[in-house]
């Protein structure tokens, strides 16, 4: 969808027109569902605060006044949302790098029999692969999360990024580099996609169905469709050279959002509710 495009939709939607307000949230629904997975680290969680922010995005329409890029301002919804987001797994059992290094080293996946119920072993390693680099973000603070999420894995532009979180291109830039180089020390540490660490995803498929991280009855990953198009890939654009081990997290898949959140959407669209926020905006 063209720039044009969009903000006559948005206009459009902001008139009242339900057609155009549907059509401007599946156009940054992905980009929403995505963002949340990775600050959250869990799709039950990231389908939860995707409908919260789609509906700010709803019935915030109106105070969009096209000083910035339409893109920037669901970021900044988004990311606000997100940075203060105490209902997720994470948020209520936060992560380090120390206890997740320490998990690792333990051999407690030893001791775990065969729990894969005939599953192919690849697909469940994919599928870990998947679920650790998610959970691994968790290990850093939620500003910090951000910022790498969004210079690493969004590809966004210094300056773009620098007005969402409110700090200078050139503070976000070298916030950026020292997130990422502790993010690489991990990694070359522990995780074995590194080349170097002493993890390995086949390794670990047992423990991790045995502490819940995955379930070969439900594959939140591989059963999940990939996104193509809309602002989700109108923002990835190419930005300053990223480093090897941060190519790690750039390279993983973007998905599309869960039929559970249009499911919301197309129910909230029809509501009582959705009726009343759009008469008292008008």
């Amino acid at each position: 969808m063209e720039k044009q495009e969009i903000l006559q939709l948005i206009e459009k939607a902001m008139d009242g027109d339900r057609v155009a307000l549907e059509k401007v949230l599946m156009d940054v629904q992905d980009l929403v569902f995505n963002l949340s997975l990775r600050m959250l680290g869990m799709v039950t969680d990231a389908e939860d605060a995707s409908q919260e922010i789609l509906i700010k995005v709803m019935t915030h329409l109106s105070s969009f006044r096209k000083e910035s890029s339409f893109s920037t301002w669901v970021f900044r919804i988004a990311v606000n949302h997100l940075r203060d987001y105490r209902k997720g797994m994470f948020a209520k059992h936060p992560l380090s790098f120390e206890f997740y290094g320490a998990d690792i080293m333990s051999g407690k996946e030893k001791d775990v029999p065969d729990l894969t119920q005939g599953v192919d072993v690849s697909i469940l390693e994919e599928e870990l692969k998947m679920s650790c680099t998610n959970v691994m973000l968790q290990c850093l603070d939620p500003e910090s999360r951000c910022i790498f999420i969004l210079g690493t894995m969004f590809k966004v532009d210094s300056n773009v990024a620098g007005d969402i979180l409110g700090m200078t291109p050139e503070a976000y830039r070298k916030r950026l580099s020292r997130i990422r180089g502790k993010m690489a020390e991990f990694l070359g540490t522990y995780c074995g996609l590194s080349g170097k660490g002493v993890c390995s995803c086949s390794r670990r498929v047992n423990y991790a169905i045995a502490s819940h991280r995955i379930s070969p009855e439900r594959l939140d990953y591989q059963n999940r469709q990939q996104a193509q198009g809309g602002m989700l890939e109108r923002c990835k654009s190419a930005m300053e050279k990223i480093d090897d081990m941060s190519a790690i997290f750039a390279g993983l898949p973007s998905y599309k959002v869960s039929p559970k959140v249009k499911s919301f959407l197309e129910q909230f669209l029809n509501s009582e509710e959705y009726r009343i926020v759009r008469e008292a905006g008008q």
